[in-house]
């Protein structure tokens, strides 16, 4: 539980501060955080009602665990549980969501509790920015790729027919509690879908940490003290590039690496199991990377380093890694013109010189992605 002061106990290995003026928050990781995680609330917001939002897998195996944290605590609570998956990520899961709480008759004071992957982050994030014109947000994510990306930074929504998280609002939460020692109920396909994200931060503008990441990985997937130190540097990286740009108008465009064509890819497998978010992210990591490589930017040796590592780990590569028929690159290319990273109906893509040294390149020629991507869809 917590000591006399309210702090967690020692299986806190690392505090991340994400720092946004007044909403400014704390990212917590450690082991057996959820165990604590109500007395940590408690201190934090007291007197809070906490809403949790959950999935049915989530709930079956750690809601347990947070209620009876809550309980010992005092933390009153209801539970607002949904289907697991991407297709949650919906406006009638939204609208669900939203009258569940509303029917709690939850105040400003209170707190919406997202305990799963992204998708309950984000639809949990969306729900409480909205409910009220805002009440409280805490995250505790229960995915690799959560913990890493999607609890931080204040990213909310839901995908529409038009493509992924095309309508959310930024959120920022109270509080992130990252439980390392939770992932070890993943499946693997599930840990290694969010290791792509927390390579990412290396491949951005850390080639020292992407080094670090090749000769760790097997330790960081184990669950070794290792595990703790990459979700650290991962999340200091994303709050580090938050706290300069909030709202996405300069360097946070950067996180994207690997998304204009991983979000594609996405939206022609249906936002399905067919292809986790991860799994799309690391096929785009590797697109960007040797579109660089094609347009002259990028050393061949990087982008083989970062296509080998990837393919080490257990993560798809290439599109024709994906099971089934694919559509061809004039349905890719309809889908990259509706991302949110579209200006003025000019494409932009994150690009790179190298591992650790991304950029934003603005006004990419349409031809030339489309002609790489024939070329991709042939091999």
């Amino acid at each position: 539980m917590s000591d006399a002061d309210g702090q967690l106990h020692s299986g806190v290995s690392a505090t991340v501060p994400v720092a946004l003026g007044d909403r400014s928050y704390d990212i917590i990781i450690g082991r057996d955080i959820v165990d604590s995680a109500g007395a940590e609330i408690a201190r934090r917001l007291p007197g809070a009602r906490i809403a949790i939002v959950t999935d049915a897998t989530v709930a079956d195996l750690h809601l347990t665990t947070l209620i009876d944290s809550l309980d010992a605590a005092g933390v009153k609570h209801v539970q607002i549980v949904i289907k697991p998956g991407e297709g949650s990520k919906s406006f009638a899961t939204l609208e669900s969501v939203v009258d569940s709480l509303l029917e709690a008759r939850m105040e400003r004071s209170d707190a919406v509790l997202a305990f799963g992957g992204g998708v309950v982050g984000d639809l949990a994030g969306f729900a409480s920015g909205i409910v009220l014109r805002g009440i409280h947000l805490i995250q505790i994510p229960t995915t690799l790729l959560a913990q890493v990306d999607s609890s931080v930074g204040g990213k909310t929504g839901v995908n529409t027919a038009r493509g992924k998280n095309l309508v959310g609002v930024f959120h920022q939460p109270d509080l992130v509690l990252a439980d390392a020692g939770i992932l070890d109920s993943l499946p693997a396909r599930i840990f290694n879908a969010g290791y792509a994200e927390v390579a990412k931060y290396g491949l951005i503008r850390d080639a020292d940490f992407f080094q670090w990441l090749e000769s760790n990985w097997r330790a960081v997937a184990a669950g070794w003290p290792e595990r703790e130190k990459a979700i650290a540097i991962a999340c200091k990286g994303k709050a580090d590039i938050v706290s300069e740009d909030e709202r996405e108008q300069g360097r946070r465009a950067l996180l994207n690496l690997g998304h204009t064509f991983g979000h594609a890819l996405e939206a022609v497998t249906g936002y399905s199991d067919r292809l986790l978010h991860g799994e799309a992210v690391s096929i785009g990591v590797v697109l960007a990377f040797e579109f660089s490589f094609k347009l002259g930017l990028c050393p061949l040796e990087d982008r083989r380093r970062v296509e080998a590592h990837f393919t080490e780990v257990g993560l798809p590569t290439r599109i024709r890694d994906i099971a089934g028929d694919l559509p061809d690159a004039a349905t890719l290319m309809h889908h990259i013109a509706h991302d949110k990273k579209v200006s003025q109906g000019k494409l932009t893509f994150i690009l790179t010189n190298g591992i650790g040294d991304a950029f934003i390149a603005r006004d990419i020629p349409g031809d030339k992605v489309e002609a790489f991507l024939e070329e991709q869809l042939a091999k």
